[in-house]
């Protein structure tokens, strides 16, 4: 493995006890790849010392590790001893302080650690495409740090796809569709089979709710049995806050009913109409999208996607915007944890 990361000699950040040494940054972690990986995606680094203090390292390091980020979109840590939600907020905040607070849910999470939430609670036999966290928003974070506290007996990976590629894989047809229409999301809240509104936005007040949708562009409907619609036009593309590259960047095909199993569809669409489901994506002027359109995108994201196993104490950086992540089907007890930092807020709102 090659040692790219330079630096000045500093002291050993092993855990306690500690020793009287000093030792170079190459000396104190390797980097390289998976094992096969010819992308080179994600970056992987490993202690080359035993009981390497993450945390530690991580504070001295900080700025080496973001450079990395932006070069690669994705940095695995592995084999740090990372061991608990407390010892994985530690690390988060080595890197950045201030983590997120999870607002505008799209899916069931538990905090079980101060800003450290489960991922998403979906049934363990289904399949979460490929996304951008909070795509669908105003605002999102634009890290994400996830940390394996129990890998799944079977599957259960976690698999992420470099984006830089996934824009330019997409039909140029497609992608000019979206592009001059853009993509509008509708979710009804406290229909009884997704997350009602109080838990979406966190809140019990409905004054909070209008304010933060105001602020978010977003139109407010309060209906019936304490139910909530709200419509928002987003878009499709962004451009990297910090390297200007475009990246296609929406939940179209995560919020389209397409994305349901066929059985589950059926059921809701026999009751719903299709601006009345929990969730659906229209283009922009709110015409339909066309369920191939959608399975194209998914399909270029599944095509790009790098799955690994997880290890127990895995900890895993993602640039929210330079890589997507999903979820595989598992068998077993799983345990994924995630923190999110960097907030950023789309220009004009």
């Amino acid at each position: 493995m090659s040692n790219p990361m330079n630096g000045p000699s500093f002291s050993d950040f092993r855990s306690r006890p500690r020793k009287a040494v000093r030792l170079s940054q190459e000396e104190l972690v390797r980097t390289g790849y998976l094992p096969g990986d010819e992308d080179r995606f994600p970056l992987v680094l490993e202690p080359s010392v035993e009981d390497l203090n993450l945390v530690d390292w991580a504070r001295a390091n900080r700025s080496s590790v973001e450079e990395q980020l932006l070069r690669h979109g994705a940095v695995l840590f592995r084999g740090f001893g990372v061991s608990s939600a407390e010892q994985f907020h530690e690390v988060c905040q080595s890197f950045y302080p201030d983590l997120l607070d999870y607002r505008e849910r799209a899916a069931p999470r538990h905090e079980v650690s101060s800003k450290v939430y489960t991922s998403t609670e979906f049934p363990a036999d289904q399949y979460i495409p490929l996304h951008h966290e909070m795509s669908y928003s105003h605002n999102w974070p634009t890290k994400i740090l996830f940390y394996c506290h129990q890998p799944a007996r079977q599957g259960g990976c976690t698999p992420i796809a470099d984006d830089r590629k996934v824009i330019h894989r997409l039909d140029p047809e497609i992608k000019q569709m979206f592009l001059e229409r853009k993509v509008m999301y509708v979710r009804n809240y406290g229909e009884g089979v997704d997350l009602s509104w109080r838990e979406a936005f966190q809140t019990d007040d409905r004054a909070v709710v209008e304010e933060y949708c105001r602020r978010a562009g977003a139109t407010v409907e309060w209906r019936d049995g304490d139910r909530l619609r709200t419509r928002s036009v987003r878009q499709v593309t962004v451009q990297h806050p910090r390297t200007g590259e475009t990246i296609w960047f929406n939940h179209a095909h995560m919020f389209h009913v397409s994305n349901l199993p066929p059985e589950v569809r059926a059921s809701l669409l026999s009751e719903f109409a299709p601006d009345e489901l929990p969730r659906n994506a229209f283009f922009g002027d709110g015409a339909p999208i066309a369920d191939a359109v959608l399975e194209h995108i998914r399909g270029v994201y599944r095509d790009t996607a790098v799955s690994f196993p997880w290890q127990q104490g895995d900890v895993l950086l993602v640039d929210n915007v330079l890589a997507s992540h999903g979820r595989e089907p598992f068998e077993g007890p799983r345990s994924i944890l995630v923190a999110m930092a960097d907030l950023y807020t789309a220009p004009g709102l």
